[in-house]
């Protein structure tokens, strides 16, 4: 799966968001550094997503798939 991300400089390097996912943000030295830190904190973000789901007794799960 792919998603965009926005790069912004700093003074310490990069920042970089995904803004598909809100509050998900990293940072790097380089952009290269930034772009790696980033699909981490995707990954965090979406197992966390899943523990919630998965903890949540009330909810009926699904999934659709969306055409690009």
């Amino acid at each position: 799966m792919k998603y965009k991300v926005a790069l912004y400089p700093s003074e310490e390097g990069f920042a970089v968001s995904c803004p598909a996912l809100p509050g998900c943000w990293s940072q790097g030295d380089s952009e290269e550094e930034a772009l790696a830190n980033i699909q981490d904190a995707i990954q965090d973000y979406l197992a966390a997503i899943e523990d919630l789901l998965k903890s949540d007794q009330a909810a009926q799960v699904r999934e659709v798939e969306i055409a690009a």
